[in-house]
């Protein structure tokens, strides 16, 4: 039995559990009488409201008022998740929701990434956020050049993350539209794998190496890879702010001034999504509770999350930020869910096999009627 899980008698362990679910609910403090009526219990009320302070004293509840019922504390939640919570498996119909609504632009990473952090919100009804691949490790997974005007060139270039970039620039000389694709073709097939934002340094490096034709060709795609703009940190999409703010928890101004100042400072993101690794390693998907956020300003606030990978690389991270009155067991199947299924979306883009374990077939991989 793992540690702090002897603590807990059965009849403390169904209190408790009794008190989260209410208090999920309603977002007021629980009486004894409540819990007897709403769940039915073969006990008395006052045993209830003694088996209530018991758990208050051990800490895993707190009382608002004198004269008011309970609450549960970060560790109370703590127990919850870890001890009483089944993870609830998403529907057939809200698994055949998620991927209608995440397989509307499937050409685009960023579109989906965007619409996975705004479907996350919508669903949950607090807050989604996803955090992007950070550019600067990704490599080199397609390139591809089009002629698309008098000395203009289009550049075509995807990563192993399935984010694509574009660029359309001017050329120093002018150039067939056979030329221009050739140049496209001989970096795609000698620069697959390179580090997107190294491929110019690659190719520079290895330009002495090859022989007349080839080696012109690797002069004239450095004149062009000069003009790629650098590569993005992974930046946190967020969505649904609104909703946040319209929890109870949050109705007082400077409690919603200090969450809402975490929205605005990318680093202080990161670090609450790094809070939820332990031992430097992402778990399939992790919960952190109230003051276990490292940022004392933000011991509102909980967070669901989850990795998602694209092709076997870990990519980023999918989650749900609410007050720390969320319903855990459903969004820790939903932010799963849908991390599962945004790598396997983002690894088709990139042309990367992969099973996500959702049991349905992204669309870019099912025939065409």
């Amino acid at each position: 039995m793992e540690q702090g899980a002897e603590q807990l008698g059965p009849r403390e362990r169904l209190i408790l559990q009794a008190v989260v679910h209410l208090y999920i609910t309603t977002a007021e403090p629980v009486g004894s009488r409540a819990i007897v009526k709403r769940f039915g219990l073969d006990l008395s009320a006052a045993t209830v409201r003694n088996v209530m302070a018991d758990l208050e004293e051990a800490g895993y509840l707190r009382q608002l008022h004198t004269s008011s019922g309970r609450v549960p504390t970060d560790k109370g939640y703590r127990y919850y998740v870890d001890f009483l919570m089944n993870v609830q498996e998403l529907t057939l119909s809200e698994r055949a929701r998620i991927h209608q609504e995440l397989s509307r632009k499937l050409d685009d990473a960023d579109e989906v990434i965007r619409n996975t952090s705004r479907l996350l919100a919508l669903t949950s009804h607090h807050m989604g956020l996803v955090e992007a691949p950070d550019e600067r490790n990704a490599e080199v997974c397609r390139v591809e050049m089009v002629p698309v005007g008098a000395r203009r060139v289009g550049v075509v270039l995807v990563d192993n993350y399935g984010r694509v970039r574009t660029l359309v620039t001017k050329l120093g000389e002018d150039l067939s539209a056979e030329r221009i694709q050739r140049i496209g073709r001989f970096l795609d097939t000698n620069f697959r794998g390179v580090s997107v934002e190294g491929l110019r340094a690659a190719v520079s490096a290895r330009t002495s190496a090859f022989l007349d034709e080839q080696r012109r060709l690797a002069e004239q795609a450095l004149d062009v890879l000069a003009l790629m703009p650098p590569s993005r940190q992974g930046e946190v999409i967020l969505e649904g702010t609104s909703q946040l703010f319209e929890q109870p928890e949050f109705r007082d101004v400077e409690r919603a001034r200090q969450v809402f100042g975490l929205f605005e400072e990318h680093d202080r993101l990161v670090e609450l999504l790094r809070s939820a690794v332990r031992d430097g390693e992402p778990l399939r998907t992790s919960i952190v509770i109230g003051s276990e956020v490292p940022d004392e300003e933000l011991h509102e606030i909980s967070i669901v999350v989850s990795p998602y990978h694209v092709g076997d690389n870990p990519a980023g991270m999918v989650g749900v930020i609410g007050p720390r009155r969320m319903e855990y067991s459903r969004l820790a199947g939903l932010v799963e869910y849908t991390a599962a299924l945004l790598g396997s979306y983002l690894s088709a883009i990139a042309g990367l096999a992969v099973d996500d374990g959702s049991g349905v077939t992204p669309l870019l991989e099912r025939p065409r009627e």
